[in-house]
């Protein structure tokens, strides 16, 4: 089967059943939470931006021991020269095998795969298998690789399987993928204000009623390894 790119997904309105909780500091307007999805992840995709390489190590870091029997796929806003650096230092912390992917690359659990600079990434289905996918189209949200591109190719490859994470950072790249993955059945974690370098990414989320949480830094990696094991963890701090 020949690869293609995956298509984008128009919004949708906020769960009507979906309960409202009062946002982190600072945070003058209420947002509803959905509900997380009813099975297990099956894979895991994070973007973040500004204050992103540390967010991410402390996330990885601790959610480590749970990643046997999933991948994650991660999207960060860095110069393409840094991406190297970045990936080491998650290996180091982790210590698990973390790197820029490669396009074609069959994905597998206990892999942390991170898109190149200057290419989107995104996530295909080949029968059982996941596929890595490098595209050179244009830049979404100014940003290129960006997480709309990476976190839509969930919503149509993982459906209620895809758990997105949206960390720290400027703009509001990610807002659409979470768009998809929330209407494909999945669910979204957003980072908190009050942990966040930058809250605009997780905000744009969290204000647009997408996240099923939203969580300080430091619960998230707990979290995501609850759902792991089934367990529905805490939705907001």
């Amino acid at each position: 089967m020949p690869l293609a790119n995956a298509p984008g997904q128009g919004p949708t309105p906020a769960a009507p059943n979906a309960r409202v909780a009062i946002g982190a500091r600072n945070s003058a307007s209420p947002f509803s939470l959905r509900r997380f999805a009813p099975c297990s992840p099956r894979a895991i995709f994070i973007g973040a931006s500004t204050g992103g390489p540390q967010a991410l190590a402390s996330v990885l870091e601790a959610l480590a021991p749970h990643l046997g029997s999933v991948p994650v796929f991660v999207v960060l806003h860095v110069p393409a020269d840094f991406t190297t650096l970045v990936t080491s230092n998650i290996a180091r912390v982790t210590k698990l095998d973390a790197h820029a992917a490669q396009h074609g690359e069959q994905a597998k659990p206990g892999i942390i795969y991170f898109a190149p600079g200057n290419v989107h990434m995104r996530v295909l289905r080949m029968g059982e298998t996941p596929v890595i996918v490098h595209s050179d189209s244009p830049p979404e949200n100014f940003c290129k690789p960006a997480v709309d591109v990476l976190f839509r190719s969930a919503a149509q490859s993982f459906g209620p399987g895809a758990l997105g994470v949206v960390l720290t950072g400027m703009g509001s790249d990610g807002l659409a993928g979470s768009r998809a993955i929330v209407d494909a059945g999945g669910a979204v974690i957003a980072q908190d204000e009050a942990s966040s370098v930058v809250w605009g990414m997780p905000r744009a989320v969290a204000v647009a009623g997408l996240a099923a949480a939203v969580m300080p830094l430091d619960q998230i990696a707990p979290a995501i390894g609850s759902l792991i094991r089934g367990i529905k963890p805490g939705r907001a701090a």
